[in-house]
Protein backbone atom coordinates (compact mmCIF):
# COMPACT_ATOMS: atom_id res chain seq x y z
CA UNK A 1 0.00 0.00 0.00
CA UNK A 2 1.03 3.59 -0.56
CA UNK A 3 2.18 5.82 2.26
CA UNK A 4 -1.03 6.60 4.20
CA UNK A 5 0.06 10.20 4.83
CA UNK A 6 0.52 10.67 1.08
CA UNK A 7 -2.86 9.11 0.32
CA UNK A 8 -4.60 11.51 2.70
CA UNK A 9 -2.45 14.45 1.61
CA UNK A 10 -1.16 15.30 5.07
CA UNK A 11 2.36 15.76 6.37
CA UNK A 12 4.09 13.01 8.32
CA UNK A 13 3.42 13.56 11.99
CA UNK A 14 0.12 15.34 11.31
CA UNK A 15 -2.22 15.62 14.27
CA UNK A 16 -5.24 13.37 14.68
CA UNK A 17 -7.46 16.36 13.92
CA UNK A 18 -5.60 17.12 10.66
CA UNK A 19 -5.83 13.47 9.61
CA UNK A 20 -9.54 13.35 10.42
CA UNK A 21 -10.19 16.60 8.51
CA UNK A 22 -8.30 15.37 5.44
CA UNK A 23 -10.15 12.05 5.56
CA UNK A 24 -13.55 13.74 5.74
CA UNK A 25 -12.78 16.02 2.79
CA UNK A 26 -11.57 13.12 0.63
CA UNK A 27 -14.47 10.89 1.70
CA UNK A 28 -16.91 13.64 0.75
CA UNK A 29 -15.24 13.93 -2.66
CA UNK A 30 -14.82 10.22 -3.52
CA UNK A 31 -17.76 8.56 -1.79
CA UNK A 32 -19.36 5.99 -4.17
CA UNK A 33 -22.81 7.54 -3.69
CA UNK A 34 -21.52 10.61 -5.56
CA UNK A 35 -20.70 8.46 -8.59
CA UNK A 36 -23.90 6.48 -9.11
CA UNK A 37 -24.42 5.77 -12.83
CA UNK A 38 -21.09 7.46 -13.59
CA UNK A 39 -18.34 5.88 -15.70
CA UNK A 40 -15.84 6.96 -13.03
CA UNK A 41 -17.60 4.97 -10.31
CA UNK A 42 -14.97 2.21 -10.27
CA UNK A 43 -12.14 4.69 -9.95
CA UNK A 44 -13.91 6.56 -7.17
CA UNK A 45 -14.60 3.33 -5.33
CA UNK A 46 -10.96 2.25 -5.64
CA UNK A 47 -9.83 5.65 -4.40
CA UNK A 48 -12.29 5.49 -1.50
CA UNK A 49 -10.91 2.10 -0.46
CA UNK A 50 -7.41 3.50 -0.53
CA UNK A 51 -8.50 6.49 1.56
CA UNK A 52 -10.26 4.25 4.10
CA UNK A 53 -7.23 1.98 4.43
CA UNK A 54 -4.91 4.95 4.92
CA UNK A 55 -7.21 6.45 7.54
CA UNK A 56 -7.52 3.12 9.33
CA UNK A 57 -3.75 2.78 9.41
CA UNK A 58 -3.22 6.23 10.85
CA UNK A 59 -6.16 6.32 13.24
CA UNK A 60 -5.75 2.80 14.61
CA UNK A 61 -2.00 2.51 14.65
CA UNK A 62 -1.92 0.20 11.66
CA UNK A 63 -4.07 -2.62 13.05
CA UNK A 64 -6.52 -2.59 10.16
CA UNK A 65 -3.81 -2.52 7.56
CA UNK A 66 -2.08 -5.54 9.07
CA UNK A 67 -5.25 -7.56 9.34
CA UNK A 68 -6.49 -6.61 5.87
CA UNK A 69 -9.79 -5.42 7.32
CA UNK A 70 -11.61 -2.19 6.71
CA UNK A 71 -14.01 -0.81 9.26
CA UNK A 72 -15.74 1.46 6.75
CA UNK A 73 -17.92 -1.18 5.07
CA UNK A 74 -16.21 -1.23 1.68
CA UNK A 75 -15.03 -4.58 0.45
CA UNK A 76 -11.39 -5.32 1.02
CA UNK A 77 -9.01 -7.55 -0.83
CA UNK A 78 -8.89 -11.28 -0.31
CA UNK A 79 -5.14 -11.70 -0.56
CA UNK A 80 -1.92 -9.78 -0.92
CA UNK A 81 -1.66 -10.83 -4.56
CA UNK A 82 -5.11 -9.44 -5.35
CA UNK A 83 -4.33 -6.26 -3.44
CA UNK A 84 -1.25 -5.84 -5.63
CA UNK A 85 -3.39 -6.38 -8.73
CA UNK A 86 -5.84 -3.69 -7.55
CA UNK A 87 -2.97 -1.29 -7.04
CA UNK A 88 -1.57 -1.97 -10.50
CA UNK A 89 -5.00 -1.46 -12.08
CA UNK A 90 -5.42 1.80 -10.22
CA UNK A 91 -2.06 3.04 -11.50
CA UNK A 92 -3.01 2.07 -15.07
CA UNK A 93 -0.49 -0.76 -15.42
CA UNK A 94 -2.99 -3.17 -16.94
CA UNK A 95 -0.56 -5.59 -18.61
CA UNK A 96 1.31 -6.11 -15.35
CA UNK A 97 -1.96 -6.39 -13.42
CA UNK A 98 -3.22 -9.04 -15.84
CA UNK A 99 0.03 -11.01 -15.60
CA UNK A 100 -0.14 -10.98 -11.78
CA UNK A 101 -3.80 -11.93 -11.86
CA UNK A 102 -3.06 -14.87 -14.17
CA UNK A 103 -0.49 -16.08 -11.63
CA UNK A 104 -3.11 -16.30 -8.86
CA UNK A 105 -4.15 -19.98 -8.63
CA UNK A 106 -7.51 -19.48 -6.90
CA UNK A 107 -10.21 -17.91 -9.03
CA UNK A 108 -12.62 -16.50 -6.47
CA UNK A 109 -15.21 -13.76 -6.94
CA UNK A 110 -12.66 -10.99 -6.46
CA UNK A 111 -10.42 -12.59 -9.10
CA UNK A 112 -13.27 -12.46 -11.65
CA UNK A 113 -14.14 -8.92 -10.61
CA UNK A 114 -10.56 -7.76 -11.16
CA UNK A 115 -10.46 -9.57 -14.52
CA UNK A 116 -13.59 -7.62 -15.42
CA UNK A 117 -12.08 -4.31 -14.32
CA UNK A 118 -9.04 -4.91 -16.51
CA UNK A 119 -11.26 -5.76 -19.48
CA UNK A 120 -13.46 -2.73 -18.86
CA UNK A 121 -10.47 -0.38 -18.71
CA UNK A 122 -9.35 -1.78 -22.06
CA UNK A 123 -12.78 -1.18 -23.54
CA UNK A 124 -13.71 -4.87 -23.77
CA UNK A 125 -17.27 -4.41 -22.57
CA UNK A 126 -18.53 -7.94 -23.23
CA UNK A 127 -15.64 -9.63 -21.44
CA UNK A 128 -15.92 -7.19 -18.53
CA UNK A 129 -19.64 -7.81 -18.20
CA UNK A 130 -19.19 -11.58 -18.29
CA UNK A 131 -16.55 -11.52 -15.55
CA UNK A 132 -18.60 -9.14 -13.40
CA UNK A 133 -21.60 -11.50 -13.68
CA UNK A 134 -19.46 -14.45 -12.57
CA UNK A 135 -18.26 -12.44 -9.55
CA UNK A 136 -21.85 -11.56 -8.61
CA UNK A 137 -22.95 -15.18 -9.01
CA UNK A 138 -20.18 -16.22 -6.61
CA UNK A 139 -20.89 -13.41 -4.09
CA UNK A 140 -24.39 -12.05 -4.76
CA UNK A 141 -24.41 -9.70 -1.77
CA UNK A 142 -21.19 -7.85 -2.64
CA UNK A 143 -22.17 -4.29 -3.61
CA UNK A 144 -18.90 -3.64 -5.43
CA UNK A 145 -19.51 -6.53 -7.81
CA UNK A 146 -23.19 -5.67 -8.27
CA UNK A 147 -22.33 -2.06 -9.12
CA UNK A 148 -19.80 -3.28 -11.66
CA UNK A 149 -22.47 -5.35 -13.43
CA UNK A 150 -24.73 -2.30 -13.54
CA UNK A 151 -21.97 -0.03 -14.83
CA UNK A 152 -21.01 -2.50 -17.56
CA UNK A 153 -24.58 -2.40 -18.85
CA UNK A 154 -24.62 -6.04 -19.84
CA UNK A 155 -22.17 -5.56 -22.69
CA UNK A 156 -22.75 -4.04 -26.08
CA UNK A 157 -23.03 -7.40 -27.81
CA UNK A 158 -23.85 -9.66 -24.90
CA UNK A 159 -27.27 -10.47 -26.31
CA UNK A 160 -25.72 -12.10 -29.36
CA UNK A 161 -23.71 -14.55 -27.32
CA UNK A 162 -26.72 -15.67 -25.34
CA UNK A 163 -29.00 -16.06 -28.33
CA UNK A 164 -26.50 -17.90 -30.47
CA UNK A 165 -26.05 -20.39 -27.66
CA UNK A 166 -29.80 -20.95 -27.37
CA UNK A 167 -31.31 -21.21 -30.88
CA UNK A 168 -34.74 -22.05 -29.49
CA UNK A 169 -34.90 -18.75 -27.61
CA UNK A 170 -35.50 -15.20 -28.73
CA UNK A 171 -34.12 -15.64 -32.25
CA UNK A 172 -37.00 -17.99 -33.06
CA UNK A 173 -39.44 -15.44 -31.70
CA UNK A 174 -37.87 -12.80 -33.92
CA UNK A 175 -38.07 -15.03 -37.01
CA UNK A 176 -41.69 -15.90 -36.28
CA UNK A 177 -42.57 -12.24 -35.93
CA UNK A 178 -40.86 -11.36 -39.19
CA UNK A 179 -42.65 -14.18 -41.01
CA UNK A 180 -46.01 -12.98 -39.69
CA UNK A 181 -45.25 -9.41 -40.75
CA UNK A 182 -44.28 -10.63 -44.21
CA UNK A 183 -47.59 -12.48 -44.53
CA UNK A 184 -49.54 -9.43 -43.38
CA UNK A 185 -47.73 -7.07 -45.71
CA UNK A 186 -48.05 -9.53 -48.61
CA UNK A 187 -51.83 -9.59 -48.07
CA UNK A 188 -52.06 -5.80 -48.36
CA UNK A 189 -51.07 -5.70 -52.01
Amino acid sequence: MKDPYEVLGVAHGASDEEIKKAYRELARKYHPDNYTNNPLADLAQERMKEINEAYDMLSKGGSAAHSGASSRGYSGTGSGALAAVRSLIQSGRLDEAEARLDAVPTHNAEWYYLRGVIAQRRGWVDEASQNFRIAVNMEPTNPEYRNAVSSAGGGAYGYRQERYNDPSGDMCDLCSTLMCLNCLCGGCR
